[in-house]
């Protein structure tokens, strides 16, 4: 299918009444039409299993559902069972319900290398409390995180290190450093710089590359010696890499550790892990000043609970992790056949695990290119797959993972062309997709 047979005049109204009622026109950046081409930005009806389909009637393959947070796929039988049975019993208390502590207990025994949870509602609340609990508990005042990874929260602390921290005070920019993936060294002399006051490392465990050999437990090693509490953000890494995320595959226990995304399978559930000792500060059962640590109407919500406990079970006892990657190294393989036969190996480069694969569209001069994701994302959705990025999620079988490879190989021909003309104008047909981090709208 040619990009000019894709015509989505219903999406085009709805995303019209959305940015009239709604800032960005949608309730996350990451989802805003701005990254995806003009005109071609589907609002979503409804999904089964990997497919959604858009208020035109349009179906698509759809990756990275839910900002990856839909890893079993749409509507998965065992979750929607779990939370239909909870449907009749109440939803919210005022005092906790029995699947608190059930939801904690199957947590816990999937991730053994935490000792307490605390459950909430989005990602970043829990990064937040890890953040404030390790200030609490050293008496510091700055955050050192992972300058390589691209989102840690919505509160000031990470907010402030990007180019969109307008209303946020610049003393608060001041408290919250950097350091690199992968450089113990780097770290390490930064520690040095600020010897006694940081609170917390704070980093993805891993993303789009492995660590290096010892890095992680390296860093253990730093933390313990500065004094300052290790964090692994494991909202991405969390079932994906593991049942019990990246720190069960590595072998390396953080004092704190974040989950969410995968933990839901699409409802609002998040969680904050780590050492009792730690978690208690936020608790009853201590001696020490009190800790805020996290106290939410709706973080213990049954049904999102209920979710969460069928998705570790379906985990578990259906081996999904193994699932995500072999699927993801079908996917990766066939991409790279295509883009390598049609010459554009260098130029359309899928990276990552293979059960959290991205993208990049790289120009004539090998420099990442929105202009080329641009081409190649108008591609994709005039062949029925929507891919921001390459993830997948269970419920993809082989045929959507070949179908996904033709239309790929179609695309690649098309960026053949542009590399040939230096110039992909001619086939954006508007404005090129814009980053989600950028001072200016």
């Amino acid at each position: 299918m040619d990009t000019a047979e894709l015509l989505l005049p219903r999406s085009r109204k709805a995303n019209e009444r959305l940015h009239a009622l709604i800032p960005g026109g949608a309730h996350t950046y990451a989802k805003g039409d701005d990254q995806y081409p003009d005109n071609l930005a589907p609002v979503i009806s409804h999904g089964r299993g990997a497919h959604v389909w858009d208020v035109d009637g349009n179906r698509y393959v759809e990756y990275g559902s839910g900002l990856r947070s839909v890893s079993l796929g749409h509507a998965h039988p065992r979750v929607i069972e779990a939370v239909r049975r909870e449907l009749d019993r109440g939803s919210n208390f005022v005092r906790p319900s029995i699947v608190e502590v059930e939801a904690a207990e199957r947590f816990l025994a999937t991730v053994p290398t935490a000792e307490m949870v605390k459950f909430a509602k989005n990602g970043s609340d829990a990064t937040t409390a890890a953040v404030r609990l390790a200030r609490a508990a050293t008496g510091r005042q700055r955050v050192a995180l992972c300058g390589d990874h691209p989102f840690f929260s919505v509160d000031d602390w990470f907010i402030g290190t990007t180019p969109m921290s307008a209303g946020i005070p610049a003393t608060t920019n001041e408290l919250t450093v950097a350091f690199p993936y992968g450089d113990l060294a780097a770290t390490e002399e930064l520690l040095g710089r600020y010897r006694g006051e940081i609170a917390c490392l704070i980093l993805e465990p891993a993303t789009h590359t492995e660590p290096p050999p010892g890095y992680l437990a390296g860093l253990r090693e730093l933390a313990d010696r500065h004094g300052c509490v290790l964090v692994f953000d494991e909202m991405i890494t969390g079932l994906r890499w593991s049942e019990a995320g990246a720190q069960g595959l590595y072998g390396v226990v953080p004092d704190l550790s974040t989950f969410g995304k995968a933990l839901g399978n699409g409802f609002a559930v998040s969680a904050l892990a780590g050492r009792r000792d730690l978690m208690e500060r936020g608790g009853l059962r201590h001696s020490g000043d009190r800790v805020f640590l996290l106290s939410t109407t709706h973080g213990a919500e049954t049904h999102s609970l209920a979710a969460s406990m069928a998705v570790l079970s379906t985990y578990v006892e259906e081996g999904i992790t193994a699932r995500l990657h072999a699927l993801g190294e079908r996917l990766a393989a066939g991409v790279r056949q295509a883009a390598a036969t049609l010459g554009v190996g260098d130029h359309l480069v899928v990276r990552g695990r293979a059960s959290n694969l991205v993208f990049a569209t790289l120009d004539e001069n090998g420099q990442p290119s929105q202009r080329y994701r641009t081409l190649f994302l108008r591609q994709l959705l005039a062949g029925g797959v929507l891919a921001p990025s390459f993830v997948v999620s269970s419920a993809l079988d082989d045929a959507d993972i070949d179908h996904t490879v033709e239309v790929v190989a179609q695309a690649c021909a098309l960026y053949r062309k542009a590399l040939d003309a230096a110039d992909p104008t001619p086939w954006l047909a508007g404005r090129p997709v814009k980053p989600v981090f950028r001072r200016l709208a």
